[in-house]
C-alpha cells in the first residue's frame, strides 16, 4: 500500500475534503458508529457521493455507490475511513466497491477497528483495485476521536463540561444555580449533549435540579435545520447512584430514553420504567467522603457498549474525582460574566491535589464568546 503524501494531487485534497464535509454531516446521528463520507470521482468530475446517516443503515460508500449507478466502473473513491471488509448489519463496503469496477481508492485513516484495520485496502487490493491512505488524516481523526480512542485504548473519549462565574463559582452556597450562564450557552450545552453517545452525572445532581438530562429540540437552534428530530439521538443516561436514592417519580424517569443506574449493590424496591437498567461495579476507594464506584471500571463497561463519546455533566465532587483519576480528556468552560464571591461553590473539587506541582496541566484549544459568555475548550496533559 502506498502512503506517501507527496504522491496526492491538489484534485486529491479537494475531493477528500469534499468528503470530509460530508462525513460531518452525520455529526449528530451515526453513533455508535464512526461518521464516514465517500466521494466517487471519475475524469474529474463528481459522479457519487455519500455519507453514513444512521447505525444499520448504508454506508457512505454504499450511499456514494447508488447515487453513481453503473457509472462507478473505473472511478475513484475517496473514503475518509478505510472501507469496511467484514459483515455486520451491513455487507462489506470493499466487497461493494470491488463489485461496482472501482479502479483506485484513497482511504484518508486506515480503520482502527481490529475488525478491519488495513483488512479493508487488502481486500481491494487482491481484487486488483489499487489503493492509497494517509490523506488529511488528521482532519479525519477529528471526525471520530471517540471511536478511535475506543477501539485503540478500551476507554470512550470524556468531555467534562463545566460552568462556572468569573471567580469560578458554580452556585451559591445555598446551592441556586439557575441560571448561571446565558441562553447561548445553555443552546452550546444542547448541542454537545446530542454529539454525545452517553452523559454521566450523579444523585446528588439529579436530586437536587430534579434533570431530565435530555437533548432538548426546542434549543438546537440551526440544527433543526440540518436535522430531522427523530433522527437525533439522544444519550444514554448514566446515574451513579451507589446509596439507591434515585426514586422513580423523579422527572429524570419521565423522558423514555436509556437510563442506567450505577450501583454497588441492587435494592429491588422501586418499579423502574423498562428503560432503565440497573448495574453493580465495585467500589474504589475510601476518602473522607466515603467509598466511590471505581469510575475507571465505569468507563470500562460503557466503551464495551460501544458508547465512544462520554460527557460528564455533574456537581464539582464528581468532576473532580474525574479529574484527579486522569480520566478526563477535554474540558468544555462556560464562564460567565459574574462574580459570586467567596461563600460560594468552587468549580471542582479534588481533595489530593495539595501543592502547585500536583496541578493539572491544560493545553487550551479553542477559546471564544458563546453569547455573553466565554467557553475554554481544553485538553487534559496527563
Amino acid at each position: 500500500m502506498i502512503n506517501k503524501m507527496d504522491t496526492f494531487s491538489p484534485d486529491d485534497y479537494r475531493f477528500m475534503q469534499r468528503a470530509i464535509t460530508l462525513a460531518k454531516r452525520g455529526h449528530y446521528t451515526t453513533s455508535p458508529n464512526p461518521r464516514v463520507g465517500c466521494v466517487l470521482v471519475k475524469n474529474g468530475e463528481i459522479i457519487g457521493e455519500g455519507f453514513h446517516q444512521k447505525a444499520g443503515e448504508g454506508h457512505a460508500e454504499v450511499n456514494a455507490l447508488k447515487m453513481a449507478g453503473n457509472n462507478a466502473r473505473g472511478a475513484t473513491a475517496y473514503v475518509t475511513l478505510e472501507p469496511c471488509s467484514h459483515y455486520g448489519r451491513t455487507p462489506p463496503c470493499a466487497e461493494g466497491l470491488i463489485k461496482a469496477g472501482v479502479k483506485h481508492v484513497i482511504a484518508a485513516m486506515v480503520d482502527p477497528n481490529p475488525k478491519v484495520a488495513g483488512n479493508g485496502l487488502k481486500m481491494l487490493e487482491k481484487a486488483g483495485i489499487s489503493t492509497q491512505h494517509g490523506l488529511l488524516t488528521q482532519a479525519t481523526e477529528s471526525l471520530n476521536i471517540g471511536f478511535i480512542k475506543q477501539m485503540t485504548t478500551g476507554l470512550p473519549y470524556v468531555r467534562c463540561k463545566l460552568a462556572a462565574s468569573l471567580d469560578g463559582k458554580t452556585a451559591m452556597k445555598s446551592g441556586e444555580s439557575k441560571w448561571i450562564t446565558s441562553p447561548q450557552a445553555r443552546q452550546d450545552v444542547q448541542r454537545l449533549r446530542a454529539q454525545s453517545c452517553a452523559i454521566i452525572s450523579g444523585a446528588d445532581s439529579i436530586l437536587f435540579d430534579d434533570a431530565k438530562m435530555t437533548v432538548r429540540w426546542s434549543e438546537l437552534g440551526e440544527l433543526q435545520n440540518s436535522y430531522q428530530k427523530e433522527l437525533v439521538r439522544q444519550p444514554v443516561r448514566v446515574i451513579i447512584d451507589s446509596k439507591n436514592r434515585l426514586t422513580p417519580g423523579l422527572a429524570l424517569f419521565k423522558e423514555s430514553g436509556r437510563i442506567i443506574l450505577i450501583r454497588n449493590t441492587i435494592e429491588n424496591i422501586h418499579q423502574w420504567p423498562h428503560f432503565v437498567e440497573q448495574v453493580c461495579l465495585p467500589f474504589y476507594q475510601k476518602s473522607k467522603y466515603g467509598q466511590h464506584i471505581d469510575l475507571r471500571v465505569l468507563l470500562e463497561y460503557l466503551a464495551k457498549l460501544s458508547l465512544n463519546d462520554v460527557l460528564i455533566e455533574s456537581g464539582s465532587r464528581l468532576a473532580g474525582a474525574f479529574i484527579e483519576q486522569n480520566l478526563v480528556d477535554e474540558l468544555i468552560l462556560y464562564q460567565a460574566p459574574k462574580l459570586m464571591g467567596a461563600e460560594s461553590k468552587s468549580l471542582v473539587n479534588m481533595t489530593s491535589i495539595q501543592h502547585l506541582s500536583q496541578a493539572k496541566a491544560l493545553n487550551i484549544s479553542d477559546l471564544r464568546m458563546v453569547g455573553t459568555d466565554i467557553r475554554i475548550i481544553a485538553k487534559l496533559l496527563h
